[in-house]
């Protein structure tokens, strides 16, 4: 066999194992892997694989993960949305806080929910005036719902007391026991009020 005909074989094996290497690591990492992972998760958390969906009277009502609009008085509000609450276009207002246009936002839905909730601008926690940075979080912090309470109860002819103790009953504690800030997922409280228990 001649030099040129060795290096030329030489190639073709290099040529053919590194065509072999490749199939195998596609098949392996963009095959199986994604598959039993995919599986394992549908198997060990079936609620969260799914989207975490909340189910009342057999029909899907929203999602534990994407916040909604709520604008009834009787109903707990969330947090405003850069992304009108769409899980598909995600994404905050991406405004400094120096920004004029944020300020002025700021500034009209703070003197909004300050008449609507007969409260002090300056008593208003700042997640009932910022967006999240998905612009869909579901969940408001147990001071926001405080502040609400009043309203929901009096739209409801119902005791503060009483909305008071739907928020001790559905604040969540930080994930893990360290991760986050206490909560109140907005959809959950709001299903809570209307008697309509969900299925998850």
């Amino acid at each position: 066999m001649t030099e040129s005909n060795s290096v030329t074989v030489t190639r073709s094996a290099s040529w053919l194992s590194a065509a072999r290497a490749a199939i195998v690591f596609i098949l392996l990492c963009g095959g199986l892997y994604p598959l039993l992972v995919t599986t394992a998760g549908k198997v060990m958390f079936p609620h969260q694989a799914f989207g975490s969906m909340i189910i009342v009277d057999d029909t899907v009502v929203g999602s534990e993960l994407v916040g909604q609009p709520f604008k009834a008085p009787k109903y707990f509000h969330g947090r405003p949305s850069a992304a009108g609450y769409d899980p598909f276009s995600v994404g905050g207002s991406n405004y400094a806080p120096s920004n004029p246009d944020l300020r002025a936002r700021v500034a009209e839905h703070s003197a909004g929910i300050a008449q609507r909730e007969g409260v002090n601008p300056d008593s208003i926690p700042v997640d009932l005036l910022a967006a999240s940075g998905s612009g869909i979080d579901p969940h408001i912090s147990p001071e926001s719902a405080i502040v609400q309470a009043e309203r929901v109860a009096r739209a409801r002819s119902i005791p503060v007391s009483r909305v008071n103790k739907f928020i001790e009953r559905y604040t969540e504690g930080p994930t893990l026991g360290i991760l986050g800030q206490r909560r109140v997922n907005v959809l959950r409280i709001n299903l809570a009020l209307d008697g309509k228990e969900s299925l998850n």
